[in-house]
Order: structure tokens, then sequence, then C-alpha cells
């Protein structure tokens, strides 16, 4: 269970009115303690934490609300002892005293630095780097194929799990950019304020991340390549498989569900699944909600210009000036409108004809200059011996027209059995010559009839085996 004994109460320091001080002491304590300009073989004592709370409540607001947890405050040192007292009592930190010095530190808790972790990421501090997660799969079960470490088949099987975490954070994020967008048009914000926004958001979240997940980190990009690796994990040797198998069992005993399944063959079966899922599912969710963000954000930036660019068109002022006019005075001011306004076209617009197109970007062309170098012997010889097969295998339509006249003489008809071969010309025209019977060369003034007689031609010199026609030419322009 979660909460029991010091995390009984675990979330109440952020319930109250100072839970956004809390926060923020939380999120200093941890820059301090965790991040890159931490120093690791300090341990802090408590006037040093009490100092680090009194910098982080000079920046954090108070929120407004009723207190629980105590009464107004002297100094931000008073209040930062407060705070800690609160967070060691309810489990985000922890006392430990050294038995030699009998020295007190004040490090968080296992708990306390998950939770405090998520706050800083909430925050957006940090740089993640979530399309990554793809190949960090890959390379993790090339890893294991190859050394057969363990600890990277679990590596993989962690990476394959956060790839649909990231989708799922990511489309989260981009609902919740659409309503803050909406939400600032409803609040009548300023057209260049909401269009600076939504284009920050662009080249800040979306060139760095989301293009790259999208075109070279695609999980469909990767996707092949692991299914042939985990393919090659499976057929590996008998004795590999089952030292993996025993390792398994022994880092990690609660995956085991019985004694007969396999804990090698779940990780790979719940990596496959999970690369199907972020492939089929969340690919085509996440491109379908950045399409919807889109939309969405270029229809209300193109309306915030139109109501900017029609703010000094104030259409019911001017009705009401030309209401305190007489009769006489609004038809001349009218008559000299219409004079000014004849060449205008006025009609209505279908809005069944109006659609929204996607903007294509053309692809860049990349050109690369190079110096001419001339091709060597071997290269000439090659693609000369290539041209000249194509020549030898290459017939024409008149060259089967030629044949046919030849063959014919002064007759109209004639089999195909008695058609002469004397070179190789001939053997090709003969083994085409039942594409004269086509349109193309009745239009060319030659038309030729071809029945079949039914048998079939035994093997001769040229052929195993052919069928038998008659052709007979029934009108030829160039007899």
């Amino acid at each position: 269970m979660f909460f029991t004994d010091a995390r009984l109460q675990f979330f109440r320091p952020l319930t109250s009115k100072y839970r956004e001080q809390v926060i923020e002491c939380l999120r200093v304590l941890h820059d301090r303690l965790y991040s890159a300009s931490a120093d690791y073989g300090e341990s802090l004592k408590r006037e040093q934490v009490v100092d680090i709370f009194s910098e982080a409540l000079e920046r954090a607001p108070l929120l407004d609300g009723d207190d629980d947890d105590g009464g107004r405050f002297k100094s931000n040192r008073e209040q930062a002892a407060w705070v800690l007292n609160s967070l060691i009592e309810h489990g985000w930190l922890e006392r430990q005293v050294d038995q030699a010095t009998f020295e007190s530190t004040y490090p968080f808790s296992r708990m306390g630095r998950l939770f405090t972790q998520s706050l800083v990421e909430a925050g957006g501090r940090s740089v993640r780097t979530r399309h990554r997660n793809t190949r960090n799969t890959l390379n993790a079960l090339a890893a294991f194929l190859e050394h057969g470490e363990v600890y990277d088949l679990l590596d993989a099987h962690e990476a394959s799990e956060r790839i649909i975490a990231d989708f799922t954070d990511i489309i989260a994020e981009l609902e919740e950019r659409k309503r803050e967008l909406v939400r600032e048009v409803e609040a009548q914000q300023l057209v260049e304020q909401a269009s600076e926004q939504f284009f920050e958001f662009m080249e800040r979240r979306f060139q760095p991340d989301l293009a790259i997940r999208l075109s070279a980190d695609s999980v469909e990009k990767h996707r092949e390549r692991i299914l042939k690796t985990i393919e090659r994990i499976r057929r590996k040797p008998r004795e590999w498989k089952a030292h993996a198998e025993r390792e398994l069992r022994r880092l990690s005993p609660d995956l085991v569900v019985d004694a007969q399944s396999s804990v090698l063959w779940q990780l790979l079966d719940g990596i496959e699944q999970r690369l199907r899922n972020a492939a089929d599912i969340m690919l085509p969710a996440l491109r379908k909600t950045l399409q919807s963000f889109t939309q969405r954000a270029d229809i209300i930036i193109r309306q915030l210009s139109y109501l900017h660019s029609q703010k000094h068109n104030d259409i019911v002022a001017l009705c009401r000036e030309l209401a305190a006019l007489t009769d006489a005075e609004r038809g001349a001011r009218l008559d000299a409108a219409g004079e000014q306004m004849a060449s205008v076209q006025i009609g209505l617009v279908d809005p069944g004809q109006i659609r929204l197109r996607e903007r294509r970007l053309r692809p860049p062309v990349h050109s690369l200059m190079a110096e001419e170098q001339p091709a060597d012997a071997a290269t000439l010889r090659e693609l000369a011996i290539q041209q000249l097969l194509d020549k030898a295998f290459s017939i024409t339509a008149g060259d089967l027209r030629d044949y046919l006249r030849s063959a014919l003489g002064e007759a109209r008809q004639v089999d195909n059995r008695d058609l002469p071969i004397n070179n190789a010309s001939d053997l090709l025209a003969l083994s085409h010559l039942i594409e004269l019977a086509g349109a193309e060369h009745a239009a060319r003034g030659m038309r030729v009839r071809i029945e079949p007689t039914g048998q079939v031609v035994a093997a001769d010199t040229y052929f195993r085996r052919r069928d038998g026609f008659i052709i007979e030419l029934e009108h030829d322009d160039h007899a």
C-alpha cells in the first residue's frame, strides 16, 4: 500500500493555500540536489535547506483560500522552517543522522524524489527527447542479440513502454494547446499575441520533437528492423535462450506468471505488441490531432485577422448617421455612393464550395556539382555490349509488315507452319506475327485476320510447341 506510515497524509502539504510555494521549494531543492549544477558530494544540513526554501519563497506566489496548516509567518525563514517540517512529517523528505558526528541531513525520500521529478518535468524546464525511445528500443534489442545481456532486453522493454506514454503525452499537450488558443480568442486577445504564441509553439515544440517523430525517427521507419531483430532473437540456439530465461527469472521474479510460461517470450511479445499499437493506432491519432490543431489555429487566426482589419469599419455608426439626416440628404449621399460602387458586382458565395485546403510544401531540391570523370574501358565495353543485346532482340512494327508481305508474295493467306525462317530477324518476326491483328496495324493500312486452326505444331528446330494459325491479309494499302 502507498498510504502507510510516514506517507499516510503524503499530499497534505499540497492542499493548503501555500501549495504553490511548497511546490516551488521542492523544485528548487530538486535542482540543488540532482541537476547538472548539483554538488553530489555534499549533504544538505537543516540551515542549508532553510536557506534554499527561503530563496524559493521569494519567487512563489501565495494562493487565496482557507489555511488549515498554520497562521501568518513573520519572515520567510520561519515559513521555510515550517515547510521543511511539514515535508519531513508527511514523507517527502527524510531526516538522516550521522552516527559519528550526530549531524542531521535532509535528502529526498524515494517517493518524494519521484513525485518531485514529475513536478519539475511538468514545469517544462527539462529537455526530453521523446522521439528517441523507438531508436533506444532498437539499440537495446540489438545489444541483447549480440551480447546476450538480459539487462539490454529489460531496457528495450522499458523503452517500448515509454513509446506509447510519450505519444499520449504529446496528444494531450496538443489538445491543451488548442483549448488555450480558443480561450485566448474568447478573452479577446490581440491577434499579434495569439499568432506569436502559435508560431512559438510550432518552432520550439513541433520542429525539435514532433517533426523528427513523424519523419526521421518515426516508428514506421524502425518498425521493420525491430521486428527482424526480435525474429533473430527467437531463432537463437536453445542453450542461448535457456540461459537468458534463467537470468530473467533470477533478476525479475515479478515477471514470472507461472512455471510454464516463458519470461523471454513474454517480453518479446510485449515489445512487438507495443510497437504495433504505436504504429497502427497512436501515430495516426497523433497526425489527426496535429492536423486538427493546425486547422483550428488557422481558422482562429484568420478570424482574428478579419476582426482586426475591420475595426475601422463602423457600420453601426454610419447607419445612425444616415438615419439622422433628412430624406433628401440621405438620398443624395446614397446616390453618390451608388455612383462610386457602380462597377462593383455583388454576389452570394456558395458555402458548399468553401474548403480549407492544406498548403503543400515543395520538397527541397538537393543538387550536387561534381567534376565529370571519364569512363573507364570496362564500363564502355559493358555499355556497348548491352546496346548490342538490346538491338539484337528488338523488332519494329515495320519489320513485321515487311516479313509478312515477303512471306505471302502474291497469295492472300498463309499457314504459320509454312512461314520461312532464314535468319534471326525472321525468327523474331514469326514470334511476334500475331500482333499484326491489332488495331495499330489496321490504322497503318494493313488489315490482317488471324484464325486459329486448333492444331498444335509439334517441336521443331526453334520451338518446343506452338499453336497453328491461318493468317489472311484482308487489305494492304502498300501492296
